[in-house]
């Protein structure tokens, strides 16, 4: 990861484009999914209310790069912009579309010559704070004002510099716990755990019972990074972490607290042999030990159902066998049960886009297009209010649930912050579950980290 910007744009811009989908996370959710062959039926109906009027007749060309490489969801975008050029003949929308990597090394290239697309993949948070002060999007604010109002406010937020908007978001997921749920059975644990003492007492009961109990990523540091993560949004709340995002102060003892949390379940031994080794996808992976049954919990993203699915013999996954819950209150910290930790898929729009980009937006998280999306049950969350009910999944309506209930949901760390820190964060909690770093130290190295951004 890079270091953020100083006074060379073409530094910032190498440090800016991604956030923690630089480390693997919550942004790969879509081509985490099972590849499928042509989009369902919920996908083939072009949406009831006709897209938004243009606002010229003048003809413009739209350059969108979007990361959505497989299907449905490759071929739901394109039918959308489909849709839209007919509805408006002026307009030609050009798709790049791109695998992840790929992507981030094109986006790299495009923001150090100064000429980033007119709509981009963005995760939002501290990658699009680095590319507004470089003077790389447009400020969208006015362009949006009169629809704003239609997308989740909480996932709207993640996507704005001082106030001002930058992007759009189309998806908002929560990290979570997924459970095998004849494993909990089996160890006697009738309902999943409320708290984090309570978390820990069920560690034991499936060790009693010969059960590995939590299937843990360690080669991918944001995996383990997301447990500390977590018991910070719990022991810090929400004043703490905006405190620390914003101003770059991580002196509060909470994030000690946070990795004495942790330090706690490491002590007990719950991740299957050779964690430290394992990445979180592909062979010898966090997702294939959970698909074998070496782990019945897995602290995760919404995505996890498909590369679970991946990385089974069957590939078919787990079926109605797997489970989800939020993760658990801290008692007597400030952070209320609910709040979560999260992110998702939006689009940042370049900061020479012709005036169409935001309208074309606004027709790319429209009602319609968000049920679409939400129906095909793929780990895509619509942020669009009222398309909540489109989702049918039972273990993607859990977190939809957790995500109704909370007043306020952390973005990502490596996405909130320069992905510098983000990097830093990670390295720095890696070294408590491998043994080598304590609380303190912990909270030290990434205290010092963010007074170097």
């Amino acid at each position: 990861m890079k270091s953020r910007r100083g006074a060379a744009i073409m530094l910032a811009t190498a440090a800016v484009v991604f956030g923690a989908c630089s480390s693997g996370g919550a942004s790969t959710a879509p081509s985490s999914a099972p590849a499928s062959t042509a989009p369902s039926a919920a996908t083939s109906a072009a949406p009831s209310s006709a897209a938004p009027a243009s606002p010229s007749a003048a003809a413009v060309t739209i350059n969108w790069y979007h990361i959505q490489n497989n299907d449905p969801g490759k071929s739901l975008w394109q039918k959308l912009a489909d849709e839209y050029t007919a509805a408006h003949p002026n307009v030609k929308i050009v798709l790049t579309v791109l695998e992840n990597e790929a992507f981030k090394t094109k986006l790299t290239t495009l923001l150090q010559a100064g000429t980033p697309p007119d709509l981009f993949q963005s995760w939002g948070g501290g990658g699009l704070r680095e590319q507004q002060k470089a003077g790389l999007v447009k400020d969208i604010t006015s362009d949006v004002s009169s629809w704003a109002s239609e997308v989740n406010p909480g996932a709207l937020g993640m996507y704005q510099v001082d106030g001002k908007q930058y992007g759009i978001p189309f998806d908002l997921g929560l990290v979570g716990f997924w459970y095998n749920k004849d494993q909990f059975s089996k160890a006697g644990i009738s309902a999943p755990p409320a708290t984090w003492d309570d978390l820990i007492a069920d560690v034991g009961k499936l060790q009693a019972a010969k059960i590995t109990p939590i299937a843990l990523a360690g080669k991918d540091t944001w995996t383990g990074a997301f447990y500390w993560a977590y018991l910070a949004v719990r022991e810090c709340g929400k004043a703490g972490m905006d405190k620390a995002v914003v101003s770059g102060d991580w002196s509060d003892p909470c994030f000690v607290k946070a990795g004495a949390d942790f330090k706690k379940l490491i002590g007990t031994k719950p991740f299957q042999q050779g964690f430290a080794a394992a990445p979180w996808d592909g062979a010898g992976s966090g997702a294939a030990a959970m698909a074998k049954g070496d782990g019945a919990m897995q602290l995760m993203g919404q995505w996890l159902p498909g590369t679970v699915a991946a990385n089974s013999a069957d590939k078919k996954g787990m079926g109605d066998n797997l489970g989800w819950f939020p993760f658990p209150a801290v008692t007597g910290a400030p952070g209320a049960a609910t709040d979560g930790l999260g992110g998702g898929n939006g689009f940042a729009v370049g900061k020479n886009a012709p005036a169409e980009t935001t309208d074309f937006l606004h027709y790319l998280v429209s009602l319609d297009a968000a049920k679409q999306w939400g129906a095909l049950n793929t780990g895509i969350l619509p942020t669009t209010v009222g398309a909540e009910s489109s989702v049918t999944d039972p273990q993607l309506t859990s977190v939809l649930a957790a995500r109704a209930k909370a007043n306020f949901v952390q973005l990502y760390l490596d996405q909130a912050t320069t992905p510098a820190l983000g990097g830093s964060i990670n390295d720095a909690v890696a070294t408590l579950y491998a043994g080598s770093g304590t609380p303190e130290s912990v909270a030290s190295a990434i205290a010092a980290a963010a007074k170097t951004q």
